[in-house]
């Protein structure tokens, strides 16, 4: 696959007839679309991505919830160099109505909180049809362990709702073959290594449980997120736990105030963590937030991390 942007921002979507009404699963919810959207919004860094790497830039009128705690890297800043973002951090719905938006793609900790002001329910009354992010909707009730069909989900319905079908499955197929390809040449040991995601956090750290898609990559990659069993997607755990189950291996997620290597000298440099095995021999490996979270960067970011794991 060729990321991403450049190339796609400015391109001019063809349809080939009448929309007809399309259907879609929106995690508990059925959402049917009578035209595709004109004026789109999309938050955060990763699920505007998906947005941009659909063709879709044209379809929107600006995005939230990135410079409030990412910056953008050089290929993202020119995918969204002609949009305005409307809010550095989660939007609030006078934002959204303000800007005249018809559609709004976020997630449920992803620019909608539960029994928030901008939900689905409450911007229905102003025209605002939203889609949430599949990885999210562990919030809001059950779903299956998170694996890389929750991102191509996501591309797959949005590829519905703006009639952009064919551009959607062909990068779908294209992240599956790329994968399995990577796949089938990966050397890895006899066992998975035990991985531990280190997202922020001193007192208790905030990481990646069973729903969060770091577990799904680390997965590909020939790992085992050491607390996959943790029955939620991004939330805090124990230190106890993580010396307890001993990482091979720490994940750093890059993002915020504090920086990745201030996260690994924390751990380098406490007491407590001496005896880890990622610790004792150093080994970390970082993610951008943009790859950490679902969209077009996962695959590259699997293979980041399987070459972090294995290739030495």
């Amino acid at each position: 696959m060729k990321p991403i942007f450049h190339a796609l921002g400015a391109l001019t979507l063809m349809t080939t007839g009448a929309f007809a009404d399309t259907t879609v699963q929106s995690c508990d919810r059925t959402v049917t679309f009578s035209e595709p959207p004109k004026r789109a919004i999309s938050n955060d860094v990763n699920l505007t991505e998906m947005m941009l790497v659909l063709g879709l830039r044209d379809r929107m009128v600006g995005y939230t919830g990135i410079s409030g705690w990412k910056t953008l890297d050089e290929e993202m800043r020119e995918g969204v160099a002609e949009l305005p973002e409307l809010s550095a951090k989660y939007p609030t719905k006078e934002v959204l109505i303000g800007a005249d938006a018809d559609f709004f793609f976020a997630g449920w900790n992803y620019g909608m909180k539960v029994g928030g002001e901008v939900t689905p329910d409450t911007l229905a009354p102003f025209g605002i049809d939203v889609y949430e992010l599949t990885e999210s909707c562990i919030h809001i009730g059950e779903k299956p362990k998170v694996s890389m069909k929750d991102m191509y989900n996501d591309l797959l319905n949005l590829g519905k709702i703006f009639e952009v079908e064919e551009r959607a499955e062909d990068l779908v197929a294209g992240y599956k073959a790329e994968l399995a390809d990577f796949k089938k040449v990966l050397t890895t040991g006899n066992a998975p290594l035990r991985v531990f995601v280190y997202d922020s956090g001193e007192d208790t750290p905030f990481t990646a449980g069973r729903y969060a898609m770091p577990t799904a990559m680390i997965e590909a990659a020939g790992g085992k997120n050491i607390v996959d069993d943790l029955e939620k997607s991004w939330a805090t755990v124990g230190w106890e736990t993580v010396v307890e189950r001993n990482p091979e291996v720490i994940v750093i997620v890059n993002y915020g105030d504090v920086t990745a290597a201030q996260k690994r000298a924390f751990m380098m440099e406490n007491p407590a963590f001496a005896n880890l095995d990622a610790v004792k021999n150093d080994r970390f490996v970082v993610l951008e937030y943009v790859e950490a979270t679902p969209g077009p960067r996962n695959i590259k970011a699997i293979k980041k991390l399987a070459n972090a794991f294995w290739g030495e």
